[in-house]
């Protein structure tokens, strides 16, 4: 009899139709095709969000739950709110970290920009002098602080420049509450947290192509319009980052407040440590939410109008 051959080269009576080819093979599916062509990159990225999950997610999602039950029973309310803004204590504390906020970064940007500038100009030391001004990142915070006690003191260095200076007849007392505490706390973060500003600026200078200043002076610009012209929109992203970080340090300052004025001076952060050190737990944990709330309105904000300025110029 005559027997054909399949199309796997199996032999198959006439007339009889060839069997299916078995095969063990099965078809991925679109995760095991992407998780086989990007195995490295997830095991390199996994640390962070196990971190970013475990340290950041979690304990946010916890303080949110606490700040809406009771104490007592467990059930849902907004009692932790209103016990907590109705306190004087938290007023006193919103007020003041809103006031180092806008001093201490005001001062930071203006010191930083200048500072930048003049570090990015060709000088003899100026690797020496970049040396100097990033000194103060290495120094703790606490030793900050302490170190700040020395010049904004009852008989500190700053008494004694406006003593000579006949600005003041009698030495003045920094650390107590109102607007002169806040500008010992942010006078003493400037000198902590401006290097960090000036490295984020210089960066961004340094980025800056050349060309475009001698255009500028080809065209017979004055040095304030390359500045305001050519030098403040390029730098605009570096600006944008410095002060997004540094805006969420100055709500988040905590030991050099600490350190300087005690409970004397409260902010955001010292009232949730000292709430929850008393064992309420609830209302710290709606006092740290409402910290939070102040740190995105504030990011949310600026990033708008940023795109928007953005749009304005295009």
């Amino acid at each position: 009899m005559a027997q054909d051959r399949s199309a796997t080269g199996v032999l198959v009576a006439p007339g009889r139709p060839a069997a299916p080819p078995t095969s063990t093979y099965q078809r991925k599916t679109g995760l095991q095709r992407w998780l086989a062509r990007h195995w490295l990159d997830v095991l390199l990225v996994t640390p962070l969000v196990l971190y970013i999950l475990f340290f950041m997610f979690v304990p946010l999602a916890q303080s949110v739950y606490l700040s809406l039950v009771s104490a007592s029973g467990g059930e849902l309310t907004f009692d932790n709110y209103r016990t907590v803004v109705n306190r004087s204590q938290f007023q006193a504390a919103f007020v003041n970290t809103l006031g180092i906020t806008v001093m201490g970064v005001t001062m930071e940007m203006v010191a930083g920009i200048s500072i930048a500038l003049m570090l990015s100009r060709e000088f003899g030391g100026r690797g020496i002098f970049r040396s100097i001004v990033l000194v103060p990142l290495g120094v703790p915070t606490l030793v900050a602080g302490a170190a700040m006690l020395y010049f904004v003191g009852f008989n500190g260095y700053l008494n004694e420049i406006l003593l000579d200076l006949g600005i003041i007849d009698v030495p003045v007392y920094w650390q107590q509450s109102g607007p002169r505490g806040m500008f010992a706390i942010a006078l003493a973060d400037l000198w902590k947290a401006t290097p960090l500003v000036v490295l984020i600026l210089l960066a961004g200078l340094e980025s800056i192509p050349g060309d475009v200043y001698e255009a500028a002076n080809v065209d017979g610009a004055s040095g304030w319009r390359r500045f305001w012209d050519h030098t403040i929109p390029l730098l605009m992203p570096a600006i944008t980052m410095a002060l997004i970080l540094r805006v969420i340090d100055a709500f988040r300052i905590f030991d050099i407040a600490l350190v300087l004025a005690g409970q004397a001076i409260p902010v955001m952060s010292s009232f949730v440590y000292f709430d929850y050190q008393a064992g309420s737990i609830n209302t710290a944990a709606a006092a740290a939410v409402i910290l939070l709330l102040m740190i995105l309105v504030f990011v949310v904000a600026y990033l708008l109008l940023v795109a928007r300025r953005t749009e304005d110029v295009q």
